[in-house]
């Protein structure tokens, strides 16, 4: 599960769950857009923790956000904490965790499958794999 090594590490969404419930150093960055976590949700996590909500891809243009890492580097100065990171797929959550990786984040993790996780077959996320569907606490306002 953890980073190892300069790479990405890989967890699904309730290992990452079970780690920030007992490290309280963990951390998650949502690195969606601002209308997912509007309309699709936000992960709740444990213990009061909130999500650092940090676009990768700035909507609406959806070109990479190229201040990312000096942004989450404002935010979150710990490079050895366990950094969760979480898109809609685990996509977006991979590049963004593989830059902090670069800038000497030691403890990088995607979560697999995302918020939504892959299209079920009738086309539809949030019912197969990831946050949602693994039934992780979640909430949308």
């Amino acid at each position: 599960m953890m980073a190892a090594g300069g790479t990405v590490g890989e967890a699904t969404a309730q290992e990452a769950l079970d780690v920030l419930s007992s490290d309280p150093r963990a951390q998650v960055v949502d690195v969606r857009t601002r209308p997912e976590w509007m309309f699709v949700g936000l992960p709740a996590l444990p213990g009061g923790k909130e999500p650092i909500l940090l676009e990768w891809q700035v909507f609406p243009a959806m070109g990479v956000n190229i201040d990312f890492g000096d942004e989450l580097a404002a935010i979150c100065n710990d490079k050895d904490a366990t950094i969760f990171f979480l898109c809609r797929s685990g996509v977006r959550s991979h590049a963004a965790a593989q830059r902090m990786i670069e800038l000497g984040y030691t403890n990088c993790v995607n979560i697999v499958d995302g918020f939504e996780g892959p299209v079920d077959s009738d086309g539809h996320r949030g019912n197969v794999a990831g946050w949602k569907a693994s039934g992780c606490p979640w909430r949308q306002s």
